[in-house]
């Protein structure tokens, strides 16, 4: 309770708060891990989305797709913790939200000013004439360009791919200004992602780390304050406290 306490006052006195999230965010939503225990790449070969076997074999590939991505992860919904954190965001307490998840959870909860890290699930990229497009379910069914009948692929970060540039700087930019940064269901490890909190702590910033278990940023001593649980119980509470003080300094 008194780490809560803390993490609450932090938040309250940080003029600019970055909002940091992996893929442990959205397990409360039924969505598996890639990585760890019980991790998606546990059970599945991820070479369905190394850009040059989906460029050999993409009727393999989309057919793999559809059934993980698409058919299961579609049916995902928010859940308290993607709603406490846009919650945060809509009061002023918190700024750009960096997130290293596909699955558009963030943005379905109400989050603004997203930087997603690895892409997105929302879209569709072709590969020939370079136009994006809505994935809805007649494109990903058959994924044909309508402009020039290119390849579609979905606009997310395939292995052997670079990072979309755009999120990444502007990510990169925030990081020197921010005050404090909140870590949340990510295991520290995945570049370039994990470089953000290490830099914000260079930079001065404080960091809370809520997590099912310790991270390396916990590790590493990167985080001022780790709060060891489900997000969906933390975060509500948390913002509760940040909001609830806020309005009793009226």
């Amino acid at each position: 309770m008194r780490d809560l306490e803390n993490a609450a006052s932090i938040l309250r006195k940080s003029a600019r708060t970055m909002i940091f999230t992996g893929a442990g965010i959205s397990v409360e939503s039924g969505i598996p891990p890639f990585r760890g225990n019980g991790g998606l790449w546990e059970k599945v070969d991820p070479s369905f989305i190394e850009i040059n076997t989906f460029l050999r074999h993409p009727e393999e590939s989309w057919a793999k797709i559809r059934e993980l991505f698409y058919d299961h992860w579609g049916q995902a919904e928010p859940n308290p913790a993607h709603y406490a954190l846009a919650e945060l965001q809509k009061a002023g307490k918190a700024g750009l939200l960096v997130t290293q998840n596909i699955d558009c959870l963030h943005q379905r909860a109400g989050s603004v000013n997203v930087a997603e890290f690895h892409g997105t699930l929302e879209y569709l990229i072709c590969l020939k004439c370079g136009m994006r497009l809505k994935a809805e379910k007649d494109l990903t069914d058959q994924p044909v360009c309508p402009a020039c009948s290119g390849l579609l692929k979905p606009d997310v970060v395939f292995f052997g791919e670079g990072l979309p540039e755009e999120a990444t700087d502007l990510a990169f930019e925030e990081v020197k200004h921010v005050d404090a940064v909140i870590v949340v269901g990510t295991s520290g490890e995945v570049m370039p992602a994990c470089l953000i909190p290490r830099y914000a702590k260079r930079n001065g910033a404080q960091i809370i780390e809520i997590n099912l278990d310790p991270s390396a940023f916990t590790r590493e001593g990167i985080s001022d304050l780790f709060l060891q649980g489900k997000a969906g119980g933390i975060l509500p509470e948390l913002v509760k406290k940040v909001l609830e003080e806020e309005g009793s300094d009226i």
